[in-house]
């Protein structure tokens, strides 16, 4: 990068007097003066005063301190970040779909209305539900709505003493925080040594007041939950549904279906299953699917189907009179779209045969990496995992080094971090998934460099406590930052 604009901000690069563009009278001067002088500016914007080539450089290098999945091996535990192939990104940017506009009449719209069908019944039969709903826009928004949609399933009973879910200790933030958001109070139940969640632990918690119980499987250490079928059935005896956390579905694609295993209501991550665009607060996509007898609660509207050769053939359907407990709108329309049409084109490209090779693949991946440095990380889960695993820093803690040294000298080597401190059943939990779409090669490099930084650890630990040291910022004081954030470029002088 040149050192001209290497960690500099825009405004200390402006010049009195630069000027970028040249643009023709606007035809505005005449409006000026008729405008209430309340909406007016009294003085000119602080903006910075570049040319064209100064301001194409400075942004072009700073995009270069951007870290994503095309630049390089993304471990992030959890969250399956996994490659977005660019067949995803040309189908969604076809101009049949990205010039449509969502209040044109159904006849006119019937190629969008059908990719918008396929992939709820693809979702159903990947998930094992009878009916999904697109609406949700991201996973979190996808829980809420799932636990709407319990909900309204137990009101329409009369059933209003159910007030409370059950949440493993081990589960993602987002679970305890959708149920608070849903009006409902959180139980939490206890894990066993393997994250499994305590079968004996959850029994004495089953009562007339329990309206869910929410789980994600693989767990969140990346071991799938044995106990599932007994689970299911004392959760259902007690008049609880299971709500299943489609956060780590990605290894069972084409293996096993939630649905099957007895869980009533689930989300999707589009973003981690299906590839669509991950982070950034972006657009997102969170699909949730429920079991047969509970499809009159999913949220309007929804496109169908007939069975006939009505015409149009798809169609939106409001469900005002057939499902009188419907939640109605959770979104301005149908979701996000051009990220539902991402996730359609990677399940189209895959095939039945394609997911499920992903799927194993993610797991075949995983466990390379956990026993190719199993002998230098703490291990304290020691079985096979699916997706991802959880290590307790390092084996030999006593230098002082933290997963947090772990992973900000991984930065130097060009590594993106794993999820670190998370889940919260270990004091150095440091979480690596490695998805599906990694290469052997890939993996040995990062296996290579996991292995230097614990020998670095042993033989230097002052350079591995003092990393990253390669990069553009070298160690921020975190608390500080969260503290006294610096926003605004007026705040540096």
């Amino acid at each position: 990068m040149n050192k001209k604009y290497y960690g500099k901000v825009i405004f200390e690069l402006s010049r009195p007097g630069r000027q970028g563009y040249s643009l023709p009278s606007n035809g505005c001067d005449d409006v000026l003066p008729t405008l209430p002088a309340g909406l007016l500016r009294q003085n000119a914007p602080q903006l910075p005063e570049v040319d064209e080539l100064t301001a194409v450089r400075h942004y072009n290098n700073m995009s270069t301190n951007n870290f994503g999945v095309d630049t390089g091996f993304y471990p992030l535990g959890s969250c399956t970040m996994k490659y977005n192939p660019k067949i995803n990104e040309e189908m969604a940017s076809l101009p049949a779909f990205t010039s449509l506009h969502p209040f044109q009449p159904s006849a006119t719209v019937q190629g969008a209305l059908e990719a918008y069908y396929t992939l709820q019944r693809m979702l159903c039969e990947i998930g094992g539900m009878a009916e999904f709903t697109l609406n949700p826009y991201a996973g979190a928004h996808g829980e809420l709505t799932g636990l709407m949609v319990i909900r309204a399933y137990h009101e329409s009973r009369g059933d209003t003493k159910r007030t409370k879910v059950i949440v493993p200790d081990s589960a993602h933030g987002t679970n305890p925080a959708s149920a608070a958001v849903a009006g409902l109070k959180v139980v939490e139940v206890k894990s066993l040594p393997d994250g499994t969640v305590d079968v004996n632990a959850l029994r004495p918690l089953l009562d007339d007041t329990i309206a869910a119980v929410m789980m994600t499987n693989p767990n969140t250490v990346g071991i799938f939950e044995h106990n599932i079928p007994e689970i299911a059935e004392i959760v259902h005896a007690c008049g609880a549904l299971l709500y299943y956390d489609g956060a780590n579905l990605n290894p069972l694609l084409g293996v096993a279906r939630p649905g099957d295993m007895g869980f009533d209501v689930m989300h999707i991550n589009l973003h981690k299953t299906f590839s669509t665009p991950h982070g950034g607060g972006g657009p997102g996509a969170g699909p949730v699917g429920v079991r047969a007898g509970l499809e009159q609660f999913l949220p309007n509207p929804r496109v169908v189907k007939h069975s006939g050769d009505d015409d149009p053939l798809f169609h939106l359907d409001f469900g005002t009179e057939k499902a009188p407990h419907a939640l109605g709108r959770i979104s301005s329309w149908l979701g996000n779209f051009a990220v539902e049409l991402r996730a359609l084109a990677y399940i189209l490209s895959l095939g039945s045969d394609g997911l499920k090779l992903a799927g194993t693949l993610a797991t075949l991946n995983a466990n390379y990496v956990k026993e190719s440095l199993r002998d230098l990380y703490a291990l304290p889960i020691d079985r096979v995992c699916k997706h991802e695993f959880v290590f307790d820093g390092l084996a030999d803690k006593s230098t002082g080094v933290t997963t947090l040294n772990v992973a900000k000298r991984l930065l130097d080597h060009g590594f993106h971090a794993p999820t670190i401190y998370f889940p919260l059943l270990f004091h150095e939990s440091l979480m690596i998934e490695p998805t599906e779409t990694e290469s052997k090669e890939t993996l040995d490099e990062f296996i290579a460099v996991m292995r230097d930084i614990a020998r670095e650890a042993a033989e230097d630990p002052e350079t591995v406590k003092n990393a990253p040291l390669e990069t553009p910022i070298r160690k921020p004081d975190d608390t500080a930052a969260a503290l006294n954030p610096v926003v605004t470029f007026a705040e540096l002088d």
